[in-house]
């Protein structure tokens, strides 16, 4: 069923586990990305970034993922990941996108409760989800960098009174994770996030997920993280594997012959990070 972030989040609040929030670079590998919720009866959120959504185009991306949520049988989201433009937003909900996120952390903190506040009227007349940002997530995401010095971890007392201000469905907050990471894995500040969930009474989300440790995806998730952002792991093991078929194929080879092995990477990716996000 093609469904919102609130269901989803709701549902993983009931049972403790937290939903898979996977981004698709491009629309090849979004069957995969279903195939592999179906196989772990799991609901999937799929993300896009605002450049992935204009570039596929927002009304073509609704409309493949709902046909597959209903033929597949799966619970999907489709979600616009870091959004910081009330248009693009407004273009993403106006074509049928399930959840959206507004990215005001680059903004005071009133102006982050102003715009989003702006952002969660239009979207809750429309039965859209909204997901909002406090604190400051730092590496690369887009094409966009935050260095680790612009960092900000989210203030608890400021998360309490932002979702209270805006109405979010969910908050997205900083505690040592960042875009990108694949190399390394983060420490992040468990005892930071204890404290916002103790304070804080909507599904958290974590933003880098790749690079955060098994054990401690399931420390997140005893502390109310329920949505797990996973992008830069798919896309490095599509690349990889599109760099290997591409060197040794023959120029008139079908395309589907070298696209086929790097969706079967993102769907076994997918697979894994599901088993552990389900199995606290």
């Amino acid at each position: 069923m093609y469904t919102s972030l609130k269901e989803v989040t709701t549902k993983a609040r009931k049972f403790n586990f937290t939903v898979g929030a996977f981004n698709m670079h491009n629309l090849e590998m979004l069957p995969a990305m279903i195939r592999a919720a179906k196989e772990m009866g799991s609901p999937i959120i799929i993300q896009t970034s605002v450049g992935t959504a204009q570039y596929i185009g927002y009304g073509v991306v609704v409309s493949v993922c709902k046909h597959l949520a209903e033929y597949e049988g799966v619970d999907v989201v489709l979600h616009l990941d870091h959004a910081t433009n009330f248009a693009h937003i407004r273009d993403a909900i106006n074509a049928g996108f399930s959840s959206v996120m507004f990215d005001g952390s680059s903004l005071s903190f009133k102006e982050n409760i102003l715009r989003t506040q702006e952002v969660v009227a239009f979207a809750y007349q429309r039965g859209i989800s909204v997901e909002g940002e406090l604190g400051v997530i730092g590496g690369t995401e887009d094409g966009h960098t935050v260095n680790e010095a612009d960092k900000v971890y989210t203030d608890p007392e400021d998360a309490k009174l932002f979702v209270k201000e805006t109405g979010v469905d969910a908050l997205a907050v900083a505690i040592g994770t960042s875009h990108g990471s694949y190399k390394a894995k983060t420490n992040i500040n468990l005892p930071l996030l204890k404290r916002i969930h103790e304070v804080v009474d909507v599904p958290l989300v974590v933003h880098g997920g790749t690079g955060v440790k098994e054990e401690d995806i399931h420390k997140c998730i005893d502390n109310g993280v329920r949505k797990f952002n996973v992008g830069t792991e798919l896309l490095v093991g599509w690349t990889k594997k599109a760099k290997e078929m591409f060197s040794q194929t023959k120029e008139n080879a079908s395309l589907r012959n070298n696209i086929v092995p790097c969706n079967d990477i993102v769907k076994d990716i997918i697979k894994r990070k599901i088993a552990v996000f389900l199995n606290n």
